[in-house]
């Protein structure tokens, strides 16, 4: 689970239409208990549980469970804001959403450097 935690960026979720808790655990650099809370936290997160009771999880669990764990780990949002914040998402009409999306992909590094260097060369070439 290490390795997972080292890298940077989301992980790539392999083409599959169903994950075991064990698989997304991995995938994730969680415990399988982690996940389980957060089933209990998040009703939108509801994996199907298959003949012997083991949960199966769609593309789209592990999706959301990726964006919970970015809220909660890397924005610092409690379970209570995390759950706010993905129910008004939700209610927002796609295009908003896609946008909102591009946004953050856009601003996703610090552009300050660069227009700082950018800004240092052009007065040099003022001088």
């Amino acid at each position: 689970m290490t390795d997972v935690a080292l890298q940077s960026g989301p992980p790539e979720i392999p083409d599959k239409l169903y994950f075991k808790i064990g698989e997304v655990s991995e995938l994730l650099g969680v415990e399988p208990y982690v996940l389980r809370y957060w089933e209990s936290e998040f009703p939108s997160l509801s994996p199907k549980k298959s003949g012997t009771g083991h949960r199966l999880y769609r593309r789209k669990d592990v999706e959301l469970l990726l964006r919970i764990k970015h809220l909660l780990y890397e924005k610092r949002f409690t379970i209570e804001g995390a759950r706010q914040w993905l129910h008004n998402e939700t209610r927002k009409p796609p295009a908003a959403r896609a946008s909102r999306r591009a946004q953050q992909e856009l601003f996703a590094h610090d552009p300050l450097p660069e227009i700082r260097r950018e800004l240092a060369e052009i007065l040099d070439l003022l001088k």
